[in-house]
């Protein structure tokens, strides 16, 4: 008993000091000596005629055109969200079933990577960000019509599409990579018992019906978005995926680990991880690939993607250390699926944040992370008894909530100033309370959205297919059952 209280105490310090840092370094910013010196003049890159080098030719503006750098930057960073689903989350979700099931969660990652971009490329893009609707796209983009090349007959050539600095190829592709990986987040909420049949029907539907009006109402000017005309209570700020994809995803797969039911001899079978090897070099895998998904919501290669990196890096780290500490704390040793989970849980928090806060609020924002996805994991499931398998609730749903609301507090104008023209944003450096409430709004709306219309996808596929494998085919293992295949043959 005075271990467990001298465990609980070094908790309750962790916070403390992690609650003194938030405190503390606006007072630290105040005690920095001012040097006084004007900021060094930054060099501009501009031509100069040659033999003339004392005057200084200032080019006249153009039409923004294709920046390759950008485009560079905005394809790689489709290449690592694409990474993210397979291999990174194919193999961190297939460690932690058991290995009856490995190849069914595996395949379940690399058919959504082909079943996805199909509805995208034919309806999905025009519907997140087709038209000037604030609730729902149009079919501007329908078929990929006004984004492929077109032949312009003035010109004589093939035309393409611009989104800014970049071809509308190019934000289409990284945008569609979002599309992909968000249903396959849910899948670990079912894993080992739904039937495949049924997993691509509903995520079809979802995808439709429940992540492109989200998207639409967050990142093209809808209901949601952050100073738009018709945004509910302001709108929120939302820079690569807090409420659209880990709010989202995480409570429809709440409802759907509700809605299908536990797994045969779950709380008294071995339900163990089967190969936290797997686990592990998926939760690197995701590491890098978030680089990508936070960094490339930039929009282009800058400074703000820059920023946008440096804080992704330093919340997962922050996770991956509060989680790890925790379990040391509390159980006596740190376990390697736990600092995973944390560097996963502050990749979470922090993706809608990422475009505007700075590094030591960052930190926080992981550390908060880990503390709080750990508790939801290890005690929350556990008190209200459902089975979400591989804690799709537990990281994204709750880390996503907790990194939307904490954006309203640490949002900062150093970082995003050009939103409110210069004016303080986030109630942590004294923007008062609009855009926090703005944040809960955009949360409370995405999680009544995502609850009713999830609840009404199950039951239609529930009557029309049915959701669940039979009870022969669950004990038997989806891998057999459902692909006729085994992912460990040793004979």
């Amino acid at each position: 008993m005075r271990t467990y209280f001298l465990r609980e105490r070094s908790a309750c310090a962790l916070i403390a000091m992690l609650v003194g840092l938030i405190l503390c370094q606006p007072l630290m910013a105040q005690l920095a000596p001012e040097t006084g010196e004007d900021p060094p003049a930054v060099e501009q890159n501009v031509p100069v005629e040659a033999g003339n080098a004392g005057e200084v030719e200032v080019p006249e503006e153009e039409a923004p055109g294709l920046d390759t750098g950008d485009n560079a930057w905005m394809l790689t960073s489709s290449a690592l969200v694409l990474f993210m689903t397979a291999p990174g989350l194919a193999m961190f979700y297939s460690g932690l079933v058991r290995k009856k099931n490995v190849l069914g969660v595996m395949m379940q990652c690399l058919f959504l990577m082909g079943l996805m971009t199909v509805v995208w490329s034919l309806w999905g893009y025009t519907l997140c960000f087709g038209g000037s609707n604030p609730y729902f796209g149009d079919l501007e983009f329908l078929f990929m019509n006004n984004v492929q090349p077109a032949w312009d007959a003035d010109l004589g050539e093939p035309v393409t599409p611009m989104h800014g600095t970049i071809p509308e190829y190019t934000f289409m592709l990284f945008q569609g990579m979002f599309f992909i990986i968000t249903p396959a987040l849910i899948c670990g909420a079912f894993a080992e018992r739904m039937k495949f049949s049924a997993m691509a029907v509903f995520s079809i539907l979802w995808g439709t019906l429940v992540y492109c009006p989200l998207c639409h109402w967050v990142w093209d000017g809808g209901i949601l978005a952050y100073g738009g005309a018709d945004s509910l209570a302001g709108g929120a700020l939302d820079f690569a995926g807090g409420t659209v994809v880990h709010i989202s995803s995480g409570i429809s797969a709440l409802v759907c680990a509700m809605f299908v039911g536990k797994r045969l001899g779950f709380g008294h079978d071995d339900m163990r991880p089967h190969n936290l090897t797997y686990t592990t070099l998926g939760a690197a895998m995701l590491w890098v690939g978030w680089f990508g998904f936070n960094a490339g919501s930039a929009g282009a290669a800058n400074g703000l993607a820059s920023n946008a990196f440096a804080v992704t890096h330093f919340s997962a780290a922050a996770g991956a250390v509060a989680w790890s500490l925790m379990e040391w704390i509390l159980r006596g040793k740190p376990s390697v699926l736990g600092c995973a989970s944390g560097a996963v849980a502050g990749l979470v928090c922090i993706t809608p944040a990422a475009g505007f806060v700075l590094p030591m609020p960052a930190l926080v924002m992981g550390a908060a992370a880990g503390i709080v996805c750990y508790y939801s994991c290890a005690v929350l499931k556990q008190s209200m008894g459902y089975d979400d398998s591989l804690d799709a609730f537990g990281v994204h749903g709750v880390g996503g909530t907790l990194g939307a609301v904490l954006t309203g507090v640490f949002a900062s104008r150093n970082v995003c100033g050009d939103l409110t023209g210069g004016e303080p944003i986030g109630l942590y450096e004294g923007g008062g309370v609009t855009l926090l409430i703005g944040q809960i709004v955009a949360v409370l709306v995405t999680i009544a959205f995502s609850v009713v219309a999830t609840v009404i996808l199950l039951k239609l596929i529930d009557v029309v297919i049915g959701l669940r494998v039979t009870q022969e085919s669950e004990i038997r293992g989806l891998d057999i059952s459902e692909h006729g295949e085994e992912g460990y043959i040793f004979s």
